[in-house]
């Protein structure tokens, strides 16, 4: 019997140090998150970071938390409801890091009779921090408890034609009352050398301003070629005007050289250029978390307009976007059906 395992990232049992603590050292322990050596991980992680930040995290979730709980669980929680009512097959929804674990959702699938299961990644883009880790990780679980389970992974869905037609009539749903001098889609920022680890060909990715743009088989390991390609194809979707549209990177860690340019600087330079009406997308996500809430529905925006904007607006994620739950059930029933996978 065929099953779906929906995973994203998790959150937080609360918005407190105490339960934000044991998250953020999970999340930040993982190897694909922080790549440096696990001796040199834990001194940097537990003897220093954990040190401050849960308490400085815990105020920006307190910020965003809704009265059912974190924002991101919830949205992912509604989403697989309504992804159940389109699909004859068992859906399960797991976290790579928090209590909604992977195994908990596997067991579940487990219990109705799953031993073929389609792990969706809800992530469009491939990026070992984020996929990749995704993936690994059930490779592990599966292996460890259910060695009988058949796995098949839904693979980056970024420029899939029926994503991006998704994707664009949710952005432009969002703009109907809304005129702006500028739209910036900002994703989230890995560290460089990410990308170059990710490179099968050792060779291809030299973040040059080039590369991303010459055909490579690294590209399909690419994050920053990737989330590009998205902007570009939502821009030709659209319509929208060249000079209108750019790219950025939000949220990175000091000390290392992460990809370019930043979200945060971006918002400084726009109100200096002329441009005071902004509308910010994050398409590195499906469903609204403390990154998109937070740091760019309300640190943003306060950044922009403290530099001189004088209209913000933050586009939502597609969140349980009915649209964008029937996609992802046709995805499924014709994996089920067909055994076949979008491109």
């Amino acid at each position: 019997m065929k099953g779906v395992l929906l995973v994203n990232l998790g959150s937080p049992d609360s918005p407190t140090p105490k339960d934000v603590k044991p998250y953020l050292d999970e999340f930040l322990m993982d190897e694909r998150v922080i790549d440096v050596n696990k001796v040199w991980r834990n001194i940097l992680v537990r003897g220093i970071i954990l040190q401050t930040r849960p308490k400085k995290s815990a105020e920006a979730y307190s910020k965003i938390w809704w009265e059912e709980g974190s924002p991101l669980i919830v949205i992912s929680e509604r989403f697989a409801e309504k992804l159940k009512k389109q699909t004859k097959m068992p859906v399960a929804l797991g976290m790579r890091y928090g209590s909604m674990t992977i195994k908990k959702a596997m067991d579940e699938l487990r219990q109705q009779g799953v031993d073929e299961v389609l792990l969706v990644p809800l992530y469009p883009h491939y990026a070992m921090s984020s996929f990749e880790t995704v993936v690994v990780k059930v490779m592990e679980v599966q292996k460890e408890f259910f060695p009988n389970v058949k796995l098949t992974t839904l693979p980056a869905f970024y420029k899939n034609p029926d994503y991006i037609k998704v994707l664009s009539a949710s952005i432009a749903d969002s703009l109907k009352d809304f005129e702006y001098d500028h739209i910036l889609f900002s994703y989230h920022g890995i560290p460089e050398r990410h990308v170059k680890k990710s490179d099968p060909t050792k060779y291809h990715c030299k973040i040059d301003g080039s590369c991303c743009f010459t055909n490579s088989v690294a590209h399909n390991t690419c994050y920053r070629h990737q989330v590009y390609d998205t902007t570009e194809l939502v821009k030709a979707e659209l319509n929208l005007p060249e000079e209108k549209v750019s790219s950025s990177f939000q949220s990175r860690l000091a000390g290392d050289p992460w990809l370019k340019p930043y979200t945060d600087y971006e918002f400084e330079r726009f109100p200096k250029e002329g441009k005071k009406r902004l509308a910010v997308i994050t398409p590195a996500f499906v469903a609204d978390c403390l990154e998109t809430l937070e740091e760019i529905a309300m640190e943003g925006k306060n950044q922009f307009l403290e530099a001189g904007g004088t209209d913000y607006k933050h586009i939502p994620c597609l969140n349980d976007d009915d649209a964008w739950v029937s996609l992802m059930a046709q995805w499924a029933n014709n994996w089920e059906e067909t055994g076949n996978l979008p491109h």
